[in-house]
């Protein structure tokens, strides 16, 4: 992490001065490392323990890597302690389900924990084609493939697709593996104002015959802001300009449509508009993974050729069942988005109404509580969580400065009184510090 909580460039520059003067009573040091082997220059490191000091000097305890001690839903246990949680992406409860560990149990019985071997020498086993099967139907593409890591999946196949005389056009919000999947490609890369496909469609108007093949990527439903983009829009743009329509559906499926099926159910579009779906199985499935949909011919030459997928071993055997089994339990009861989508507007709408800037989200599964201070937001995440309520804060760099936030991931497991418990103590807290600092 490179958080400075909102310091200003002075206090950020004392609070480094101050950590380079540590030490200087101490016993004398070693010879120092040539800058070759110094750790202490490599990219980030400073600024990981500017954050560290900074986080000491203000009295916040980090966040991060808190361990939970059990299953993660709607509640978790988090040092002996029973908290309401808001930072998990068990959007429907699966994880836990004891069908889907049923079936991660049985996988283990009769293939072993792993695949033991990339897919394309010896790793492949029957239930990898059950599950890219179930996801293409999903879709209802021709063909799906899977691997090991979501973000190794944007990360591959992007880079391998696409080459030096191309343009990848993506919304300035999109995903990290996104930009690095554009950066491995060597592509030009160009980002356009979030979800706004009129200015897409102006860089393509001035773009794309500059280059030879074009890749135009969204979001389905954006970690950050949970809003949605206007994918018949979007569709529409990518075809006008010959340009192939790549959607991110991490955070989509099975929280957005009203059984789950993601963007093109919840904007009635035919999901034959999209060239590549992407998704993860981390999430909504309950597992660990990424996927490609579409065409076979595109998912056949993935299969011979994407490096993250050639070169490393094959989805677990187990990961791959409990993601099958969960996208089976998604299908058949669809009361779980349901109960998902009215606990996420119960919680945007209490929210709302307790004063607090959630941006644009749909209130569908992801609610952003927008602070503006870094430090702001640090300490009513730690206030939050004092009071049994855990919900990661999200500050800068990975958000611009002064649009810090506290992110919550809703689940089919709250209840509404726990909704408006945590927006009670949500509004407390703010209301606690606003009157420690009038005094």
């Amino acid at each position: 992490m490179t958080q400075n909580f909102g310091l200003s460039a002075g206090a950020r520059a004392a609070l480094l001065s101050r950590l380079s003067r540590r030490g200087t009573h101490a016993e004398p040091e070693a010879p120092a490392e040539g800058p070759g082997r110094d750790l202490g220059t490599l990219p980030g490191m400073r600024d990981l323990e500017a954050m560290r000091a900074a986080g000491a000097a203000l009295g916040i305890e980090s966040p991060y890597f808190r361990p939970h001690e059990g299953i993660a839903g709607g509640r978790s246990t988090i040092g002996n302690r029973s908290t309401i949680n808001f930072a998990s992406y068990n959007y429907l409860g699966l994880n836990g389900d004891p069908r889907v560990a049923a079936a991660a149990k049985a996988a283990i019985d009769r293939y072993g924990v792993s695949a033991s071997a990339s897919r394309l020498a010896s790793g492949e086993r029957p239930i990898h084609a059950a599950l890219e099967a179930a996801l293409a139907a999903h879709y209802g593409a021709e063909a799906c493939i899977t691997l090991v890591s979501g973000h190794a999946t944007n990360v591959t196949v992007i880079g391998q697709l696409l080459g030096p005389r191309d343009l990848i056009l993506h919304d300035r919000l999109i995903h990290n593996s996104v930009s690095e999947g554009a950066r491995l490609s060597g592509a030009r890369r160009i980002a356009f104002a979030h979800n706004d496909w009129q200015a897409a469609e102006r860089e393509l108007a001035a773009q794309r015959r500059r280059h030879g093949r074009a890749l135009l990527v969204i979001e389905g439903h954006y970690s950050m802001d949970g809003d949605l983009p206007d994918l018949a829009r979007f569709a529409e743009v990518a075809r006008r300009h010959d340009a192939l329509l790549m959607v991110d559906e991490a955070h989509a499926i099975g929280v957005l449509g009203a059984t789950g099926r993601g963007l093109a159910e919840q904007c009635g579009a035919d999901p034959g508009l999209v060239d590549i779906w992407m998704g993860t199985l981390s999430k909504t499935l309950s597992s660990c993974g990424g996927y490609i949909a579409g065409r076979r011919e595109l998912i056949d030459l993935l299969r011979h050729t994407a490096p993250g997928f050639v070169y490393s071993v094959g989805l677990a055997p187990p990961l791959a069942a409990s993601a099958l089994e969960s996208l089976r339990i998604l299908h058949a009861e669809p009361w779980r988005v349901a109960r998902l989508q009215a606990n996420a507007a119960l919680f945007l709408r209490l929210a709302r109404e307790a004063g607090f800037d959630t941006g644009h989200s749909a209130g569908l599964g992801i609610v952003p509580v927008i602070l503006g201070s870094s430090v702001r937001a640090a300490r009513l995440a730690a206030a939050a969580f004092e009071a049994g309520v855990n919900v990661q804060p999200i500050l800068f760099p990975v958000v611009p400065e002064g649009s810090a936030r506290l992110r919550f991931f809703l689940s089919a497991e709250h209840s509404p009184a726990e909704i408006g418990q945590s927006c009670a103590i949500l509004a407390a807290a703010r209301d606690g510090a606003a009157l420690l600092r009038a005094s």
